[in-house]
């Protein structure tokens, strides 16, 4: 491959990585256009983090190949580190100094003077929302204050792409918000995202494609949407005034839309997924015309859980930690 502005993101055919007898990315093939966040999604030990490091240049692949931004991994590492950033799973602060000390030490490491780090230090302090907390330890910062003093340090210069493996594992819901803004911020300063999680909110907030890796595979390929759509147009859920009903109620939804019926834990609720042409208004009018009250239904979409249910045969939370 020619590295060119035309080159995608990443490129992987076949990308292979073992750690003895486990095979911890198993032929991996991905094509990642610049712009955008791209999502990779999967369960611990799915093998997300040992992808990222072998697209970062931390490991070398033990078999297949990997572009990034047009450039050989195995041949061209020093390139790619001048154009990319990698945010980790841990902060990689030191705690004994402050965030202000922090970002001038990483400043000055890549090249920076003196003055011009405290000068980046102030305007990413200023633009993450950390100017108060410049002059505290980073060992006083909260996680989802450290998580963003982490990606700041990442920016000191603008990458082409940055890595964010696993970004807001361990911080509260307001902090992974926070975040999520930091990285929408980002990309419409013109950086590629890869964006690796293992939670499926947030792959379906942030994500224009993802991949959904499992047990070192790439399992499925899309768009959330596209995703969504391969196990149905929405899902229907439905609630009966009498619970004696449901079983009733379950047969006619059932022959209504041609579909199987779940029986909740819930003894009065019924759910099923729906094709793209269901009709549910045949499925209610036959509950009407049958005697049978509803006490309330909704129809949505499928959730990313459910897509990861159905292409893996298991919720994602009983997954095995058995890859790196």
């Amino acid at each position: 491959m020619t590295a060119s502005s035309d080159a995608p993101a990443v490129e992987t055919h076949g990308l292979v990585k073992r750690f003895g007898a486990n095979v911890a990315v198993d032929g991996i093939d991905l094509t990642i256009p610049r712009g955008g966040i791209y999502g990779v999604l999967g369960p611990n030990g799915a093998g997300k983090t040992t992808a990222i490091r072998m697209l970062a240049t931390l490991l070398r692949p033990d078999g297949g190949q990997a572009y990034v931004l047009g450039h050989d991994v195995a041949t061209e590492p020093a390139t790619i580190r001048e154009k990319i950033s990698l945010t980790g799973q841990f902060a990689s602060m030191d705690e004994d100094l402050t965030g202000m000390e922090n970002l001038i030490l990483f400043a000055r490491l890549q090249g920076f003077s003196a003055k011009g780090a405290r000068s980046r230090g102030l305007e990413l302090l200023e633009a993450f929302g950390l100017t108060d907390a410049a002059k505290r330890q980073v060992k006083k910062y909260s996680g989802g204050m450290r998580r963003r003093l982490d990606i700041a340090s990442s920016l000191l210069v603008t990458p082409q792409l940055l890595f964010l493996d696993e970004p807001t594992t361990g911080i509260d819901p307001r902090s992974r918000i926070q975040v999520w803004d930091i990285i929408r911020t980002v990309v419409d300063a013109g950086t590629t995202v890869l964006l690796t999680t293992q939670y499926l909110e947030e792959a379906d907030e942030l994500a224009d494609r993802l991949a959904v890796i499992d047990h070192g595979r790439v399992i499925a390929e899309g768009t959330p949407a596209q995703l969504k759509s391969q196990i149905g147009a929405g899902a229907l859920s439905i609630r009966v005034a009498d619970g004696e009903d449901r079983e009733r109620a379950a047969q006619i939804v059932a022959a209504s839309l041609g579909v199987e019926v779940t029986r909740e834990a819930d003894p009065t609720a019924l759910s099923a997924r729906l094709e793209a042409d269901t009709a549910v208004s045949r499925a209610l009018a036959g509950l009407e015309e049958a005697g049978i009250g509803v006490e309330s239904f909704s129809l949505g979409q499928p959730s990313l859980d459910e897509v990861f249910l159905a292409l893996t045969g298991r919720p994602q939370e009983t997954t095995e930690e058995n890859q790196r």
